[in-house]
């Protein structure tokens, strides 16, 4: 007996839009991961006018946004990337448990069928 018992006659579906998704996402991981960093280091190279402190609690309040959409998008992509995972393990192939007696059932096993 094997561990995992396919059923017979069962057509896969064809891999749709969920294949196009998790490949697309390493490359849409790095973007995301390169867009706030790209922001973060501008800010340090734009020309501020001000006290060193005022500039430095501005450069300081730009790292804390570009992390925060950092960690938005990364979520966003991993919300995707389960539904897309999701969706693609329900088009496989489907499965058939075992089979066991139940002890309780409609049908008692010496007499007829109860209402």
């Amino acid at each position: 007996m094997s561990m995992f018992n396919q059923l017979p006659g069962f057509a896969r579906s064809p891999a749709g839009l969920e294949r196009v998704i998790l490949r697309r996402l390493p490359k849409a991981f790095f973007l995301s991961a390169a867009l706030p960093t790209l922001v973060a280091l501008a800010a340090r190279w734009f020309p501020w006018s001000g006290s060193d402190a005022w500039v430095a609690s501005r450069i300081q309040m730009v790292d804390f946004l570009a992390f925060g959409v950092l960690l938005l998008l990364w979520t966003l992509l991993l919300t995707v990337a389960i539904g897309a995972f999701i969706v693609m393990v329900m088009k496989g192939p489907a499965y058939v448990a075992d089979a066991y007696p139940l002890v309780e059932s409609d049908r008692p096993l010496d007499g007829p069928r109860r209402p």
